[in-house]
């Protein structure tokens, strides 16, 4: 899809009131006939699937649930490209969103699937991103897929399911706890190559999946900026792991996941 195509489909959510302004819900058209897979089944050959003892935790640590379900709309081909998170704050700083925007961008030019959580700030940054630079994008949301969760992201979560890839771990008719959302986050570490944190508190609900990058040995990198602030306890955690890097440049990722697995 060219970028002049991309941004006239984007007409209908572009001009979506950001996170530092009062927002208005927006309607929402569910998919009419999403499609069911076992996770095992839309990651195979990608060498992304975790054995079953990893996914028990995924699974709310029943016993016994060593696959899951996977409920989606869209390209399901786009799960066996090269993958990459990029995960944040809600309530994203405008140093942050550039930031976003700039390392969605060059990971499209790369060839690199842009996953979020459709969130407010950098989730929405990066979809939005992508898609206007003519990439593709996957969203994973944390409701069933007959909900918009912000329902001012709508526009946005319908484009996704119609043009790219949106996936929900809950089935239709499931309620939505609080809960939801940390299993969202560990399902983006599973599907991706490696996920980015571009910025986040230390209370952060983006710590839920850079912990299950780290359980899964996968790439883990933490934007430069955050690494520096030094009222932030949260990136020493992590940056003692192998798989967890500083990031400063995106061909610190492409040269990690685009060589052969």
């Amino acid at each position: 899809m060219s970028n002049v195509a991309a941004k006239g489909m984007l007409s209908d959510y572009q001009s979506m009131p950001s996170a530092r302004v009062p927002r208005t819900k927006l309607d929402y058209t569910p998919p009419a006939n999403p499609g069911r897979i076992m996770l095992s089944e839309a990651l195979r050959d990608t060498g992304r699937m975790p054995s079953s003892k990893q996914l028990h935790f995924l699974g709310h640590g029943e016993k016994g649930r060593g696959d899951i379900p996977l409920f989606f709309p869209g390209d399901l081909s786009l799960l066996k490209q090269p993958c990459v998170a990029i995960v944040g704050t809600r309530q994203v700083s405008d140093a942050g969103r550039l930031r976003t925007t700039r390392l969605a961008r060059e990971l499209v030019d790369a060839g690199v699937v842009i996953v979020s959580g459709l969130a407010y700030g950098v989730d929405t940054a990066a979809h939005q991103t992508a898609i206007e630079h003519g990439g593709r994008t996957i969203a994973v949301i944390g409701t069933p897929l007959d909900k918009a969760s912000p329902s001012e992201n709508a526009p946005l979560q319908e484009h996704i399911h119609r043009e790219h890839l949106l996936i929900s771990r809950f089935a239709v008719g499931e309620r939505t706890f609080r809960t939801n959302f940390p299993l969202r986050n560990r399902l983006m570490a599973i599907i991706s190559d490696a996920t980015v944190v571009v910025e986040a508190s230390d209370t952060s609900g983006t710590l839920h999946q850079a912990a299950e990058c780290t359980r899964l040995g996968r790439w883990l990198f933490i934007a430069k900026s955050v690494v520096d602030d030094r009222s932030l306890s949260w990136p020493s955690k992590f940056l003692k792991y192998e798989t967890c890097l500083p990031l400063e440049h995106v061909s610190q990722i492409t040269s990690r996941i685009l060589e052969p697995r």
